[in-house]
């Protein structure tokens, strides 16, 4: 009560200065108006366009980047050490997150370079920004995707064979491209699930031999596989081949 009873005047005496100061604040306005410069009417229409790729930043960063197989085999992990909610989603989530700037750390600062500070300068259209930007991230994901995932989305699509890379539409290489991280996802979750399974194996066949068939099998294992994680070093493992798998 008394740290209230000191710091209350300066508080009230604070607050009125704020009153009476005169204090630079921005304003955004919207509304509708009639205008007869077409500079005013594109101006309008780029804003548009900008909250609308800020709606599908999320997607945008799912669908073409490596989120999609980091997320996955983290999953794959938690699946096979049999913990269900440990580490929390929340986690898994952020580290992916954090995994794919890394991961596309060289790609991300390349469109920054070629496609993003010359735009704001002024230097650069937005069609060529735009096609400096996609750069990078068609070249990061024509390496990921297989050739027989890319042949079936040009199969799909209807459209005139290619000739090479660069005449392959960014809407027929994104699902390529998504379907090629999910099958390498999954590969990588096998080979996660094997050392693992091999454990539940041994659990349940020394509790059968026992006789103590009604004890779950992963009440015996589950000290086990992360004894066996940690021994290993398993998240230093797992991370750094999973970085090195994007090559």
């Amino acid at each position: 009560m008394k740290f209230i009873k000191w710091f209350a005047p300066l508080i009230v005496l604070f607050a009125g200065s704020l009153a009476f100061a005169q204090v630079t604040l921005p304003t955004v306005n919207m509304g509708f108006k009639t205008t007869q410069n077409p500079a005013e009417v594109v101006n309008a229409v780029k804003m548009v366009l900008v909250l609308t790729v800020l709606t599908l930043a999320p997607a945008i960063l799912i669908m073409m980047t490596g989120f999609t197989r980091i997320l996955i085999v983290l999953s794959f992990l938690r699946q096979a050490m049999g913990v269900q909610q440990l580490p929390p989603n929340q986690l898994l989530v952020g580290l992916s997150l954090f995994l794919t700037f890394f991961v596309m750390g060289p790609a991300f600062t390349e469109i920054n370079q070629k496609a993003v500070q010359p735009y704001l300068s002024g230097n650069l259209s937005q069609d060529l920004a735009i096609d400096n930007a996609l750069a990078p991230l068609r070249r990061f994901m024509f390496t990921q995707t297989r050739d027989q995932d890319l042949g079936l989305f040009v199969k799909l699509s209807k459209i005139q064979q290619p000739k090479t890379r660069a005449d392959v539409p960014t809407i027929v290489l994104v699902p390529a491209f998504i379907v090629s991280e999910l099958k390498t996802a999954f590969m990588i979750g096998f080979i996660i699930f094997l050392p693992f399974l091999i454990i539940d194996i041994l659990a349940a066949s020394v509790l059968m031999a026992m006789g103590m068939m009604m004890v779950p099998p992963i009440v015996i294992s589950l000290p086990f596989k992360i004894m066996l994680f940690v021994l290993v070093d398993g998240w230093s493992l797992l991370i750094g081949s999973m970085v090195k798998s994007f090559g």
